[in-house]
């Protein structure tokens, strides 16, 4: 093998793999859609970092680092950045786009570092001006210091709330308050598994304290009910959730707000993965996600990946997975390491502690089947095609049973989005009217749509 390694990916995971691969003089090339590498939670700002106050120091140090590490070995990492990956063609070829230009790139070995996206939970309002998923909220505040609003709710479930709090506040937002759908108890449940990573789980008590001083509230086992407002988010109810988060509307509060902040979650960017026919297997977290050994290999040769693409675990865990990946691809080039199986024991080691640490969270906000109650029956399910959920709720009524029925019944899936925001809600909805294991929705190729523009003929 003499071609670059291709990577699909600048996040954590993807730039780890370069640079573990540009460590034994292999060179690379990543391409990833966005302007910048680092992927969502390294990406960063603009401008200097030093002059935005809301990003804390250890997350400007980590994203310094993983991009200085990437400048002193660039002359082996070609990084094509605004690149999108359209899907695999015939002969182990990639065709991507850039800006309005199609093209192919072929490989001999191929990291998937594609990340996650996060997970939908609709709700009446959830598609009004002002509503916005955490990490949505949290990649408009790295880019620079833009606030969404003036006074935020949040809600959802996990570690990211009470980040997502801080940072807002320290940007200048009103917190009205933090509404974790989790009890306080089950998460305490979880203490032993937290302390799996003792400094994650300090820098999470540290944020605790932040909010203390600066009373904002906490709430544990509640969650959102519904927004409102003309034509924005002006509005946002919560409720109590019992033990199954069913919310209590009989003892739900009204809070004036201009933000809601949502996150109930992520799920893995697989859809690359799919169409590759690699084998999959479908998570309650993490949704469908690639079958990868130890070394994280897939099931396809030479083909590997790494990440949230994999198991939703934190970008330290991902580029954990990046460097265990390349050092994958380096064996399967008889490239001479030493000391590699106490490398490759003390790398998984300390990703077995990120997994365990993880479960933790997972264990505790584990997606119950009350939130399929929060939609109204004119709630829109499926945005790209206007699917209401009443006419979900039809079809199944009439003997729909899986996914791919529903999806010819009713069109949901079918838009641009190929069932990113939606198909998460589809598979959880069905799964609670039937026991049958629900087959996954294959994504369809391209799985971007391309402009007119790139099918130009120049001559």
């Amino acid at each position: 093998m003499s071609k670059p390694v291709v990577i699909v990916g600048a996040g954590p995971a993807g730039l780890s793999a370069a640079v573990t691969l540009a460590k034994h003089k292999v060179a690379s090339i990543i391409l990833d859609e966005a302007p910048k590498p680092g992927g969502v939670v390294y990406r960063g700002p603009w401008r200097d970092t030093d002059a935005l106050p809301h990003l804390d120091d250890k997350w400007k140090a980590t994203s310094q680092s993983l991009r200085e590490q990437y400048r002193q070995h660039q002359d082996l990492i070609d990084l094509r950045s605004l690149t999108r990956v359209l899907g695999p063609m015939a002969d182990q070829h990639l065709l991507t786009a850039h800006e309005d230009t199609l093209s192919t790139i072929d490989y001999e070995q191929l990291i998937l570092a594609t990340g996650c996206q996060e997970r939908s939970i609709p709700f009446p309002g959830w598609d009004m001006p002002g509503v916005m998923l955490l990490g949505g909220i949290q990649l408009q505040i790295k880019s620079g210091l833009v606030r969404p609003g003036h006074r935020c709710v949040i809600t959802g479930t996990g570690p990211l709330l009470v980040l997502v709090a801080c940072q807002l506040h320290k940007a200048g937002c009103d917190i009205a308050g933090i509404y974790e759908a989790a009890p306080f108890k089950d998460l305490a449940r979880e203490t032993l598994a937290l302390l799996n990573r003792p400094q994650l789980a300090l820098d999470g008590l540290s944020m605790m304290m932040y909010l203390k001083r600066h009373h904002i509230p906490m709430h544990y086992g509640w969650g959102v009910v519904k927004a409102s407002g003309d034509p924005q988010v002006e509005q946002v109810t919560v409720a109590p959730y019992s033990k199954d988060w069913h919310p209590d509307v009989s003892r739900a509060e009204t809070i004036n707000a201009d933000v809601l902040g949502v996150g109930y979650g992520f799920a893995a960017r697989s859809q690359l993965a799919q169409l590759m026919g690699l084998d999959m297997q479908y998570d309650h977290m993490s949704g469908a996600i690639p079958v990868v050994d130890e070394w994280q290999r897939a099931s396809v040769d030479n083909v590997y990946c790494a990440g949230d693409t994999v198991k939703f675990a934190g970008a330290e865990a991902a580029m954990l997975e990046g460097k265990i990946a390349a050092y994958s691809a380096l064996k399967a080039r008889n490239i001479s390491m030493s000391n590699l199986d106490n490398e490759f024991k003390a790398l998984r080691h300390q990703l077995e502690k990120s997994y365990r640490f993880r479960k933790g969270f997972d264990t505790a906000g584990y997606r119950r089947p009350g939130l399929l109650s929060l939609p109204e029956k004119d709630t829109v399910i499926c945005r790209c095609e206007q699917v209401k959920k009443a006419d979900i709720d039809n079809a199944i009524n009439q003997g729909v049973k899986d996914v791919i029925t529903l999806k010819m019944r009713t069109r949901v899936t079918m838009g641009d989005c190929q069932g990113k925001t939606c198909a998460h809600y589809c598979y959880d909805r069905l799964n609670e009217s039937t026991t049958s294991p629900q087959p996954l929705i294959r994504p369809r190729f391209p799985l971007d749509p391309i402009p007119f523009a790139a099918l130009e003929d120049d001559a």
